[in-house]
């Protein structure tokens, strides 16, 4: 379902940004709009008074100083901003040197972090354009156009331009309260667009990560996809295999983990993009039969979404345990079918698993051992007897059994297994509030003859 922004004041109409080629090469741009105070709807009551320290700051010490990206987007959607960024012709250094609180982050481009307690306003000077190569001949992208530098200081026309979408490229300027829109951006909120700067072909290939980046902001913000911007995100979704494991990991973390989880899950889907997130999935999708390993991960995202809004505590482990689960059990149907132990060949399979997932997306220890636990533990939940008071006290149990719902939901187990053991809690609550092992209390050593006492 989409939505139209809201925005306060009428926006008025300007002319849109097209044909700018980031590589610097054949571009072709619009002159500046410059919204009013009057014509726009952020009032300084509603930007952190940090921020507003920092901005002011800046500008008394003689500098250019905006916020820019998601604050001044979300500001005009009247959104609480989740932080505020600022633009800056400061280099860094200068930046440091005006705020004893500020250290400096990033090699390849550097960046200013003003501390103030748990709260950072992050300072990022002016980048310009990229070029093909420079004048020594030093490639700036690769033959696949993929950005190889992205360091080089610039005036805010080339930052804006360099952005990725035009909701991101808006600057609220403090000096006079004005937004600056080089890009089209404040056409795009109000008629609810997300559109990438540039040639959509060209950017995506700069960075693979902006097609995930595209859906998550199109979900988050209720806005439908520009269709120059939509369209060649099939053909080159492939690009995704040469993002970094551990990149893929933090982008999937914002996909499913902002309250999103579903409406993220389908979108990634009809862009054939979730494949190659979880291409062991994807498989099992495409050739699964009956409806419950969709079903179960769709009930997983909606659980996930209703979890995060009602402000209850979510897990990457748990987000993984419901993606892999399909491919782990066919894993350990082959397995069994080979002779193996039915616990044995689940261990094996999710330890095999895991490890060909990693080869894609990087999945930290400390989320991997939860994962293998709740599946292995399915089994004992599957087999309730007089063992089901020791299953009850194991540390994961509570992840195990929420995972046991989800397949009940989906019609993989009977329902009544779930309530069973709903039940079973409600009658041995202080059991499932007991460690896994107990720890046997350690004998005291008897002196040894001839060895004194200690103390």
């Amino acid at each position: 379902m989409h939505w139209k922004a809201v925005v306060l004041y009428a926006l008025p109409t300007h002319p849109q940004a097209t044909n700018v080629s980031i590589t610097g090469r054949n571009e072709t741009r619009s002159a500046a709009t410059h919204i009013p105070r009057s014509e726009h709807s952020i009032s300084r009551v509603n930007i952190s008074p940090n921020a507003l320290k920092v901005l002011y700051r800046l500008k008394d010490a003689g500098y250019q100083a905006h916020l820019v990206g998601g604050g001044v987007r979300d500001l005009l959607l009247g959104r609480e901003p989740k932080d505020f960024d600022v633009a800056t012709d400061a280099h860094p250094d200068d930046v440091r040197k005006l705020f004893r609180n500020c250290r400096l982050i990033g090699r390849r481009f550097r960046l200013a972090h003003v501390m103030f307690g748990r709260e950072v306003i992050e300072v990022a000077t002016f980048r310009a354009l990229q070029v093909e190569s420079d004048e020594d001949g030093d490639q700036h992208v690769d033959d696949e156009g993929r950005i190889l530098r992205d360091n080089v200081f610039g005036d805010i026309e080339g930052d804006a331009f360099r952005r990725d979408f035009t909701v991101n490229a808006l600057y609220y300027n403090v000096a006079d309260f004005s937004i600056i829109d080089f890009t089209g951006g404040m056409a795009d909120i109000e008629h609810g667009m997300l559109r990438l700067i540039g040639d959509p072909d060209t950017r995506f290939r700069e960075d693979p990560v902006r097609m995930l980046r595209a859906v998550r902001f199109a979900t988050k913000l209720g806005f439908r996809l520009d269709p120059a911007t939509e369209r060649p995100i099939k053909e080159l979704a492939p690009l995704l295999g040469d993002i970094p494991p551990a990149r893929l990991f933090d982008e999937m973390i914002k996909l499913f983990m902002s309250g999103s989880a579903l409406a993220n899950f389908e979108m990634l889907r009809h862009y054939d993009l979730f494949g190659q997130l979880f291409p062991l999935t994807e498989q099992s999708l495409a050739h699964e039969e009956n409806h419950f390993p969709l079903t179960l991960i769709s009930r997983g995202m909606a659980n996930t979404d209703d979890r995060i809004e009602q402000g209850k505590p979510v897990t990457p482990a748990f987000l993984f345990a419901v993606f892999l689960w399909q491919p782990v059990r066919e894993r350990a149907a082959q397995l069994e079918a080979e002779g193996q132990h039915p616990a044995q060949a689940m261990q094996h399979a999710g330890t095999q698993i895991i490890a060909e997932q990693a080869a894609v997306m990087a999945t930290p220890r400390r989320f991997s051992l939860p994962m293998r636990d709740i599946w292995v533990l399915q089994l004992r939940l599957e087999n309730k007897g007089r063992r089901s008071l020791r299953v009850l006290s194991h540390p994961r149990f509570r992840a195990a059994y929420d995972f046991l719902l989800l397949r009940a939901e989906a019609g993989e187990v009977p329902v009544s297994l779930g309530e069973w053991w709903t039940e079973f809690q409600e009658t041995n609550p202080q059991q499932s509030e007991q460690p896994l092992s107990r720890t046997r209390p350690r004998k005291r050593r008897r002196n040894r003859p001839g060895r004194k006492s200690e103390g």
